[in-house]
């Protein structure tokens, strides 16, 4: 399978081809295995990013953020961890299929009213969407990557 080009940097992956003949790719930061899908494509580069672009330690990035929402688990795509130690931004990862829209949002804000991050980011890789969380409960637009605290 073909992966697009995606508007963050290239990274370097180790893969691998399971029995099953899927691809996998290894997460150094839960440090295991992953089947590679478009979704994890993406969610990769951007891992990678926070790591090489944004300075976050491994130790500050957690993907797939257990969130509990009306008594049903739920994962967040990745959570950022503030210098504070309390999550700092959410991230939704959608593959590059899949168009970003309100319900993206909407996901990620309702995996917030949980985390409390100030900064939402939804993402498939080709359109990114940041925001910062204001005093009203809202969503305002940034126009970059929340890289600082």
């Amino acid at each position: 399978m073909e992966y697009p080009r995606l508007q963050y940097p290239p990274i370097r992956l180790r893969a691998r081809r399971a029995a099953n003949g899927r691809t996998e790719v290894f997460d150094k930061t839960r440090g295991r295995w992953l089947v590679l899908t478009p979704e994890e494509w993406v969610r990769r580069h951007v891992v990678e990013y926070l790591k090489s672009h944004c300075g976050f330690l491994a130790e500050q990035i957690v993907e797939e953020y257990p969130v509990t929402i009306n008594g049903m688990a739920q994962r967040a795509d990745i959570v950022a961890i503030g210098s504070d130690a309390r999550p700092l931004i959410v991230i939704e990862c959608k593959e590059p299929s899949i168009a970003i829209g309100r319900e993206t949002l909407r996901q990620a804000a309702r995996y917030n009213t949980i985390l409390g991050c100030r900064y939402v980011v939804v993402t498939n890789g080709l359109a990114t969407h940041c925001f910062t969380r204001n005093d009203s409960d809202g969503y305002a637009p940034l126009d970059h990557f929340p890289c600082f605290e």
